[in-house]
């Protein structure tokens, strides 16, 4: 069946170089317009891996700075049977054409969204596409102030938006990978037990004890919200700071060093609490419409790594 398939591709390419039988407006052979006989629909059709630079609005900030951010950008819209393939660059078109003028948002999206589903057509007989995806990804920083010295720094969030146009539903979906310290509680208790014992002469092992598991973390945390809301990534990290208050720091002088342990060892965590604590924050959000949470410890004592996975848990949902 492939080997017929790519005959009748060849035999259309190589003796038709003069009389192909569509032509795009420059009179050149447009191979895409042909039709298609299988019958066959494909769910996805479309470009990953997209560099674009994007204007992002940020409302989080005093001065309200629009700054541009290098996104990776993935486009895609359905294929139905007896359409041999769609015209890739006009993705990239609209979405710069969108962009180059205005800062992202809902609406831009949404907008970018429809033109995919009305602008992908070779024809305007043609029905519309029955379904648009966008993905953008990027890293997205925030000013964050040192724990106690008067410093501040920027933290950078790896962040997606992800938006789905199916006829007239649109949604929306937001991605942010959230990194913390996670001090191991049965490690803390250890140390605490050691320090006791030592100061008591009971042991005379060493002179002093580290923590053994105080490792770098992360929550990949998902939330789907609905299209009115505001641009969500600052909201986001701030819930995902009031559920994880050990956050990794951008700027520390030594007092802040020594606040930062003292805040770990307030806040002894393994991944199930980290999952608890998310759910806590997560489901009693009016704004998030579903959620789901990936963490990993990227343990300092084991080869391994530890996780869990949370999730809101609807019908259809993000589980």
């Amino acid at each position: 069946m492939a080997r017929l398939e790519n005959q009748e591709i060849l035999s259309k390419i190589y003796n038709n170089k003069n009389h192909f039988p569509i032509k795009d407006e420059k009179g050149l052979s447009d191979y895409q317009k042909l039709p298609d006989k299988t019958g066959i629909r494909i769910q996805e059709v479309g470009i990953t891996r997209y560099r674009i630079p994007i204007m992002f609005e940020h409302l989080e900030l005093p001065e309200k700075p629009v700054m541009n951010h290098d996104c990776i950008a993935s486009m895609r819209v359905n294929l139905k049977e007896g359409k041999t393939g769609i015209n890739m660059s006009r993705l990239c078109a609209i979405l710069q054409e969108e962009t180059s003028f205005h800062p992202i948002s809902h609406a831009l999206i949404e907008k970018i969204l429809k033109r995919y589903q009305i602008e992908m057509r070779d024809e305007e007989s043609e029905d519309l596409f029955e379904y648009a995806h966008l993905v953008l990804e990027f890293s997205y920083p925030m000013k964050q102030k040192s724990l106690k010295s008067d410093n501040w720094g920027w933290q950078y969030y790896s962040s997606k938006i992800e938006a789905f146009l199916k006829e007239n539903h649109f949604q929306l979906f937001y991605t942010v990978d959230y990194e913390y310290s996670s001090t191991c509680p049965c490690s803390l208790s250890l140390a605490q037990q050691y320090e006791y014992e030592y100061a008591q002469g009971l042991t005379q092992e060493g002179n002093g004890i580290a923590t053994a598991h105080a490792q770098r973390s992360r929550a990949r945390v998902t939330v789907q919200i609905a299209p009115e809301e505001e641009f969500f990534i600052p909201y986001l990290v701030e819930l995902l700071r009031k559920a994880i208050p050990t956050e990794t720091q951008s700027m520390v002088k030594r007092i802040d060093e020594q606040a930062f342990a003292i805040l770990n060892g307030m806040n002894p965590i393994f991944v199930e609490h980290v999952a608890r604590r998310l759910h806590q924050v997560l489901d009693n959000e009016s704004k998030i419409l579903d959620w789901k949470a990936e963490i990993e410890h990227f343990e300092s004592l084991h080869s391994h790594n530890a996780f869990a996975k949370i999730y809101k848990g609807i019908k259809g949902g993000l589980k």
